[in-house]
């Protein structure tokens, strides 16, 4: 019954979804058509065809929308998400749909199509979507924190960790979610002595509750070293199609998230300090490609400039290429261009004592082996562009931690070797928070927070601190 009635609700969500989708065509003609060409009739000096010319658009799109508004999750339980994920999953649907309807419509040669109306219609049906997801999720929290549409939970668990599932759910009541109870399993016995949620007799007296009560969902808090006792208690749950969840909390001074995978049908339980999510990462790697590509051949012009005054001014290679630990430790090729003069990695012991950076580094400020071109690139940072040929390449992302020497890998601290766990990068934390003026330290610790924080919008963030700390030259040698 339940199942029938959540079927129910998401194809009337599906519905409202496409009815949406479908009106946000005649308001972005409305907006493209009268809106936009009287507040620019410079910029849109041609108006649209009439509006009917447009109606078979919509048997493009709907089938389109239909099949991604149900690959981008939006029909599954949404109790415990956040909003921020719809908000994504719309943007997604809104932008990547019209891509696609914008190569069908071109690769029809229907080129009475505006390329601005579907622009406006991308805007105009994620405005729609998000706002519709938005309300849903308020709604359906205020339905839910006033005790309709609740599902019971019954815990599995007597231990510490279940008692703050317990307090944890209760203290999110528009997730809908009501502790029933809970099974003794001998281990343990805060949520006993907390008294607030009734025993319902054994972890063997699973299935006669099963029988008796209204059972949602049931919940295994499982200690650590007792995961066998709970086999029997799980095939039961199956038995009476009961959704089960199983705490994954078993190993709790563990930093590493868990992430369940699966190998060729084998679940794999694994565990992750580096983010994971396959969609994120993608949409990453996509943006490396799309911006270092524009920066390369935007830049051009400067990097010919560069190789001039170089080659101009001092003898050997205009491009210097050392080997730097990448992903996992792998090693590639870094290259830049040469600021120093020919053979001054040779003469590194002549300046060692100088270092002025703390741990295995070494940073300095006027190194005698600079040339003067070479001061100027590394001030404007110009010395670094070549590095956008790393990122094409894969070796590196646009953001990221500084990729290290194998030497300086080699007398890292074990916690320090974390920040080799994702690809380095151009720019990153320690970049835009004073580079060589922060310790060394200090530097392991920003780039550890940013994996472990790590966000599409946290890089744009920094890519947009970059930009003042280049020009302005904090902390640069």
């Amino acid at each position: 019954m339940l199942k029938q009635k959540a079927r129910a609700i998401a194809l009337g969500v599906l519905a409202g979804d496409l009815a949406l989708t479908a009106l946000s065509l005649p308001v972005a003609y409305v907006i493209r058509h009268v809106v936009l060409t009287s507040l620019s009739p410079s910029l849109f000096p041609k108006p649209l065809h009439p509006f009917d010319r447009y109606l078979f658009l919509l048997v493009l799109i709907l089938p389109f929308w239909a099949v991604m508004l149900s690959v981008a999750g939006f029909y599954r339980s949404h109790r415990t998400t956040p909003l921020a994920e719809d908000i994504w999953a719309a943007t997604k649907v809104a932008v990547g749909g019209t891509a696609m309807l914008a190569l069908l419509v071109y690769g029809l040669r229907l080129e009475f199509v505006s390329r601005w109306l579907l622009v406006v219609f991308a805007a105009v049906n994620f405005a729609f979507l998000a706002t519709e997801k938005v309300a849903l999720r308020l709604v359906s929290r205020w339905v839910r924190s006033r005790g309709f549409n609740f599902r019971t939970v019954l815990l599995v668990g007597t231990g510490q960790k279940a008692a703050q599932l317990a307090d944890f759910l209760e203290a999110h009541p528009h997730w809908g979610f009501r502790v029933m109870g809970y099974l003794d399993d001998d281990n343990g016995g805060e949520i006993r002595r907390a008294n607030r949620w009734p025993c319902a007799g054994k972890i063997t007296d699973l299935e006669s509750v099963l029988l008796r009560e209204v059972v949602d969902e049931v919940v295994f808090v499982i200690e650590k070293g007792k995961l066998g006792a709970y086999e029997e208690a799980l095939l039961v749950a199956e038995r009476h199609g009961v959704r089960a969840h199983v705490s994954l909390d078993i190993f709790p001074h563990v930093l590493a998230r868990p992430v369940l995978e699966e190998l060729d049908g084998v679940p794999l339980l694994s565990f992750t300090t580096t983010p994971s999510n396959p969609t994120q990462l993608v949409v990453k790697r996509a943006i490396d490609l799309a911006v270092s590509l524009c920066l390369f051949l935007l830049t051009l012009p400067i990097q010919v400039l560069a190789v001039i005054a170089i080659k101009l001014t001092s003898r050997g290679p205009v491009f210097f290429r050392q080997v730097r630990c990448g992903l996992n430790g792998r090693h590639f090729t870094l290259l830049k261009f040469r600021t120093m003069d020919a053979g001054a990695e040779q003469r590194l012991t002549e300046v060692s004592h100088l270092n002025e950076m703390s741990g295995p580094v070494f940073k300095m400020s006027r190194d005698p082996r600079s040339t003067f071109v070479g001061r100027i690139l590394r001030r404007l940072s110009v010395d670094e562009l070549p590095q956008l040929w790393n990122v094409i390449r894969g070796d590196m992302s646009l953001v990221g931690p500084r990729p290290p020497l194998p030497e300086e890998v080699s007398h890292y601290q074990p916690w320090q070797r974390r920040r080799l766990s994702m690809n380095p990068g151009l720019t990153c934390l320690w970049q835009v928070s004073g580079r060589n003026e922060v310790d060394f330290d200090r530097w392991m610790a920003l780039d550890l927070k940013y994996i472990d924080t790590w966000s599409p919008m946290l890089d744009l963030k920094i890519l947009l601190k970059t930009v003042p700390a280049v020009l302005s030259g904090r902390g640069a040698r």
